[in-house]
């Protein structure tokens, strides 16, 4: 921006936009202060760099809400996690699966961990009946985004409330 432009020639575009030629900076800055504009880079890499005549200030405050409004529109995913063990009680399963369906219920996709402890690791098979019958349980309720598997010491799952027509 102005006298922080290095390149010996630039290419410079006035502030309605129209081609002003190949200058000089210290030129494009004269015209710039006539204006009672700035001068600044747009495309440092070009050959010659291009640069525009404009108001610096009120650039920077139009990108701002630009990028205020983008981020207004965006929709944020929330992942909830619920922990299952392989020797998970009854009680303690239908709890945590109430908590499953609550999050559905609220939009959210849930992430279903069941976590191995030492020598557990060698019954996978244990991690993957709770897992099915969760899945029967609730069935027409969500959709599976990612099947279960392994990571670690841990068996996950994602599913996601079935979407509403």
């Amino acid at each position: 921006m102005n006298e922080r432009i290095r390149a010996r020639e630039i290419r410079v575009i006035g502030e309605e936009g129209q081609q002003l030629g190949i200058l000089t900076p210290e030129e494009a800055l004269r015209m710039a202060k006539e204006l009672d504009l700035d001068l600044v880079e747009v495309a440092p890499n070009g050959s010659p760099p291009v640069c525009r005549i404009m108001d610096y200030g009120k650039f920077k405050f139009q990108k701002s809400k630009k990028a205020h409004e983008a981020k207004k529109k965006q929709k944020v995913i929330h992942i909830k996690e619920v922990k299952f063990r392989p020797k998970t009680d009854e009680h303690d399963y239908q709890f945590k699966k109430n908590h499953v369906l609550r999050f559905l219920s609220e939009g959210k996709k849930v992430k279903i961990s069941v976590r191995f402890r030492g020598r557990e690791i060698v019954h996978l098979d244990y991690g993957r009946r709770i897992l099915d019958r969760l899945k029967l349980e609730i069935g027409d309720g969500m959709i599976v985004e990612q099947q279960p598997r392994k990571e670690g010491r841990f068996l996950d799952m994602v599913i996601a409330p079935k979407a509403k027509n």
